[in-house]
Protein backbone atom coordinates (compact mmCIF):
# COMPACT_ATOMS: atom_id res chain seq x y z
CA UNK A 1 0.00 0.00 0.00
CA UNK A 2 2.50 2.45 -1.39
CA UNK A 3 1.06 6.52 -0.98
CA UNK A 4 4.72 7.83 -2.02
CA UNK A 5 4.13 11.60 -3.75
CA UNK A 6 0.56 11.18 -3.02
CA UNK A 7 -2.36 13.59 -1.69
CA UNK A 8 -4.59 12.41 0.88
CA UNK A 9 -7.90 14.02 2.11
CA UNK A 10 -8.61 13.00 5.60
CA UNK A 11 -11.90 14.69 7.08
CA UNK A 12 -11.83 14.26 10.78
CA UNK A 13 -8.00 13.43 10.77
CA UNK A 14 -7.74 14.82 14.05
CA UNK A 15 -10.20 12.42 15.79
CA UNK A 16 -8.83 9.37 16.64
CA UNK A 17 -9.63 7.21 14.78
CA UNK A 18 -8.09 9.88 11.85
CA UNK A 19 -5.14 10.17 14.18
CA UNK A 20 -4.42 6.63 13.21
CA UNK A 21 -5.19 6.95 9.77
CA UNK A 22 -2.82 9.74 9.11
CA UNK A 23 -0.40 8.18 11.04
CA UNK A 24 -0.67 4.82 8.59
CA UNK A 25 -0.29 7.04 5.35
CA UNK A 26 2.56 8.69 6.54
CA UNK A 27 4.51 6.02 7.11
CA UNK A 28 3.91 4.93 3.99
CA UNK A 29 4.70 8.24 1.71
CA UNK A 30 1.33 10.42 1.98
CA UNK A 31 0.63 13.84 2.07
CA UNK A 32 -1.86 14.55 4.06
CA UNK A 33 -4.68 17.44 4.29
CA UNK A 34 -6.21 17.42 6.93
CA UNK A 35 -9.43 20.20 7.49
CA UNK A 36 -10.31 20.49 10.58
CA UNK A 37 -13.47 22.38 13.07
CA UNK A 38 -11.71 23.15 16.41
CA UNK A 39 -9.23 24.93 16.47
CA UNK A 40 -8.10 23.11 19.97
CA UNK A 41 -7.83 19.46 18.30
CA UNK A 42 -5.46 21.12 15.74
CA UNK A 43 -3.63 22.27 18.22
CA UNK A 44 -2.98 19.25 19.95
CA UNK A 45 -2.91 17.46 16.83
CA UNK A 46 -0.34 15.10 17.36
CA UNK A 47 0.97 15.10 13.86
CA UNK A 48 0.93 18.84 13.40
CA UNK A 49 4.30 20.29 12.09
CA UNK A 50 5.01 17.32 10.16
CA UNK A 51 6.41 18.21 6.68
CA UNK A 52 3.64 16.00 4.60
CA UNK A 53 0.78 17.51 6.97
CA UNK A 54 -1.49 20.24 5.54
CA UNK A 55 -3.72 21.61 8.43
CA UNK A 56 -6.67 23.20 7.15
CA UNK A 57 -9.30 25.37 8.67
CA UNK A 58 -12.45 25.04 7.92
CA UNK A 59 -16.22 26.57 9.07
CA UNK A 60 -18.29 23.51 8.18
CA UNK A 61 -18.03 20.75 5.94
CA UNK A 62 -21.56 21.07 5.28
CA UNK A 63 -21.44 24.21 2.73
CA UNK A 64 -20.48 23.77 -0.17
CA UNK A 65 -18.17 26.55 -0.38
CA UNK A 66 -16.17 25.57 2.82
CA UNK A 67 -15.75 22.12 1.39
CA UNK A 68 -14.28 23.80 -2.04
CA UNK A 69 -11.54 25.62 -0.18
CA UNK A 70 -10.63 22.49 1.07
CA UNK A 71 -10.06 20.68 -2.16
CA UNK A 72 -8.69 23.98 -4.14
CA UNK A 73 -5.79 23.74 -5.14
CA UNK A 74 -5.01 19.90 -3.99
CA UNK A 75 -3.13 18.48 -7.59
CA UNK A 76 -3.39 15.90 -8.11
CA UNK A 77 -5.85 14.65 -5.37
CA UNK A 78 -5.34 10.61 -4.92
CA UNK A 79 -8.19 9.72 -2.27
CA UNK A 80 -10.38 11.20 -0.40
CA UNK A 81 -11.06 9.52 3.01
CA UNK A 82 -14.31 10.89 5.03
CA UNK A 83 -14.26 9.96 8.85
CA UNK A 84 -16.03 13.33 10.01
CA UNK A 85 -19.58 13.04 11.56
CA UNK A 86 -21.36 13.29 14.82
CA UNK A 87 -23.32 10.71 17.25
CA UNK A 88 -26.48 11.15 19.35
CA UNK A 89 -28.73 9.40 21.33
CA UNK A 90 -32.38 9.92 21.84
CA UNK A 91 -35.67 8.25 22.06
CA UNK A 92 -37.72 8.70 18.72
CA UNK A 93 -40.37 10.60 20.14
CA UNK A 94 -37.88 13.18 21.63
CA UNK A 95 -36.26 13.83 18.45
CA UNK A 96 -37.19 17.07 16.56
CA UNK A 97 -36.51 18.13 13.05
CA UNK A 98 -33.30 20.33 14.53
CA UNK A 99 -31.90 16.59 15.74
CA UNK A 100 -32.64 14.87 12.52
CA UNK A 101 -31.44 18.05 10.42
CA UNK A 102 -27.92 17.67 12.39
CA UNK A 103 -27.18 14.29 12.16
CA UNK A 104 -27.98 14.53 8.41
CA UNK A 105 -25.69 17.90 8.20
CA UNK A 106 -22.67 15.93 10.20
CA UNK A 107 -23.01 12.79 8.38
CA UNK A 108 -24.52 12.57 4.92
CA UNK A 109 -23.87 16.29 3.89
CA UNK A 110 -20.38 16.42 5.02
CA UNK A 111 -19.79 12.85 2.96
CA UNK A 112 -22.04 14.43 -0.17
CA UNK A 113 -20.17 17.42 -0.51
CA UNK A 114 -16.31 16.40 0.24
CA UNK A 115 -17.37 13.39 -2.55
CA UNK A 116 -18.63 15.60 -4.87
CA UNK A 117 -15.43 17.60 -4.68
CA UNK A 118 -13.45 14.64 -4.26
CA UNK A 119 -14.79 13.17 -7.94
CA UNK A 120 -14.35 16.70 -9.68
CA UNK A 121 -10.63 16.55 -8.66
CA UNK A 122 -10.49 13.18 -9.34
CA UNK A 123 -11.99 12.92 -12.77
CA UNK A 124 -9.40 15.50 -13.90
CA UNK A 125 -6.38 13.71 -12.63
CA UNK A 126 -7.53 10.47 -13.81
CA UNK A 127 -8.89 8.59 -11.43
CA UNK A 128 -8.69 7.97 -7.64
CA UNK A 129 -10.18 6.22 -4.18
CA UNK A 130 -12.86 7.62 -2.08
CA UNK A 131 -13.44 6.08 1.30
CA UNK A 132 -16.38 6.53 3.48
CA UNK A 133 -17.48 5.76 7.08
CA UNK A 134 -20.93 4.34 7.55
CA UNK A 135 -21.69 2.08 10.78
CA UNK A 136 -23.06 -1.09 11.91
CA UNK A 137 -26.56 0.08 12.31
CA UNK A 138 -26.37 1.63 9.31
CA UNK A 139 -25.70 -2.37 7.70
CA UNK A 140 -28.34 -3.66 10.67
CA UNK A 141 -31.17 -1.18 11.30
CA UNK A 142 -32.70 -3.03 14.21
CA UNK A 143 -29.32 -2.17 16.13
CA UNK A 144 -30.43 1.85 15.63
CA UNK A 145 -33.48 1.68 17.93
CA UNK A 146 -32.80 4.79 20.57
CA UNK A 147 -30.62 6.10 17.86
CA UNK A 148 -32.75 6.37 14.99
CA UNK A 149 -31.43 9.85 12.97
CA UNK A 150 -27.92 9.04 13.70
CA UNK A 151 -29.38 5.45 12.09
CA UNK A 152 -30.90 6.93 9.06
CA UNK A 153 -27.47 9.22 8.14
CA UNK A 154 -25.26 6.61 8.07
CA UNK A 155 -27.30 4.67 5.82
CA UNK A 156 -27.92 7.42 3.72
CA UNK A 157 -24.09 7.23 3.35
CA UNK A 158 -24.48 3.33 2.32
CA UNK A 159 -26.43 4.64 -0.31
CA UNK A 160 -24.49 7.25 -1.29
CA UNK A 161 -21.47 4.79 -1.26
CA UNK A 162 -23.34 2.50 -3.62
CA UNK A 163 -24.41 4.64 -6.02
CA UNK A 164 -21.58 7.05 -6.67
CA UNK A 165 -18.76 3.82 -7.03
CA UNK A 166 -21.48 2.48 -9.63
CA UNK A 167 -21.58 6.08 -11.53
CA UNK A 168 -17.36 7.15 -11.28
CA UNK A 169 -16.24 3.70 -11.93
CA UNK A 170 -15.44 4.47 -15.29
CA UNK A 171 -13.69 7.21 -14.54
CA UNK A 172 -11.12 5.23 -12.47
CA UNK A 173 -12.71 6.29 -8.95
CA UNK A 174 -13.40 3.74 -6.81
CA UNK A 175 -15.50 4.72 -4.02
CA UNK A 176 -16.07 2.52 -0.91
CA UNK A 177 -17.06 2.75 2.66
CA UNK A 178 -16.43 0.79 6.27
CA UNK A 179 -18.62 0.33 8.76
CA UNK A 180 -17.45 0.33 12.09
CA UNK A 181 -18.89 -1.31 15.34
CA UNK A 182 -18.08 0.46 18.79
CA UNK A 183 -14.59 1.63 18.20
CA UNK A 184 -12.20 1.34 21.24
CA UNK A 185 -11.48 4.73 21.90
CA UNK A 186 -10.91 6.80 25.15
CA UNK A 187 -14.37 8.85 24.49
CA UNK A 188 -16.12 5.73 23.76
CA UNK A 189 -14.15 4.02 27.09
CA UNK A 190 -14.87 6.98 29.36
CA UNK A 191 -18.99 7.46 27.78
CA UNK A 192 -19.15 3.16 28.52
CA UNK A 193 -16.70 2.57 31.66
CA UNK A 194 -18.55 -0.69 32.40
CA UNK A 195 -18.39 -2.20 28.78
CA UNK A 196 -16.03 -4.89 27.95
CA UNK A 197 -13.65 -2.99 25.41
CA UNK A 198 -11.93 -6.11 24.52
CA UNK A 199 -14.33 -6.81 21.78
CA UNK A 200 -14.21 -3.63 20.36
CA UNK A 201 -12.44 -2.95 16.84
CA UNK A 202 -9.22 -1.00 17.40
CA UNK A 203 -8.78 2.15 15.44
CA UNK A 204 -5.11 1.27 14.50
CA UNK A 205 -6.94 -2.09 12.59
CA UNK A 206 -9.63 -0.36 11.07
CA UNK A 207 -7.14 2.20 9.57
CA UNK A 208 -5.48 -0.63 7.86
CA UNK A 209 -8.88 -1.73 6.37
CA UNK A 210 -9.41 2.07 5.39
CA UNK A 211 -5.90 2.47 4.27
CA UNK A 212 -6.06 -0.55 1.56
CA UNK A 213 -9.51 0.67 0.72
CA UNK A 214 -8.00 4.60 -0.07
CA UNK A 215 -4.94 2.73 -2.43
CA UNK A 216 -3.59 1.78 -5.45
CA UNK A 217 -3.01 -1.71 -4.86
CA UNK A 218 -7.41 -1.86 -4.04
CA UNK A 219 -7.42 -2.48 -8.19
CA UNK A 220 -11.25 -3.73 -8.06
CA UNK A 221 -13.51 -3.04 -5.28
CA UNK A 222 -15.56 -1.03 -5.20
CA UNK A 223 -19.44 -0.21 -3.94
CA UNK A 224 -18.32 -1.87 -0.63
CA UNK A 225 -19.66 -1.41 2.34
CA UNK A 226 -16.66 -3.73 4.63
CA UNK A 227 -18.13 -4.29 8.24
CA UNK A 228 -15.00 -3.56 10.75
CA UNK A 229 -16.59 -4.84 13.78
CA UNK A 230 -13.93 -6.86 15.55
CA UNK A 231 -15.28 -9.35 17.68
CA UNK A 232 -17.94 -7.08 18.94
Amino acid sequence: MEFRDRHVVITGGTGALGGAVVAALLERGATCHVPYVIAAEAESFRHRGHERVRLLPVGTLAEEADVAAVYDGITPLWASIHLAGGFAMSAFAATGKAALMAQLDMNLVSAFLCCRAAVQAMQRSGGGRIVNVAARPALEPRLGAGMIAYTVSKAAVAALTQALAQEVAGDGILVNAVAPSILDTPANRKAMPKADYAPWPKIEEVAEAILFLASPSNAVTRGALVPVYGKS
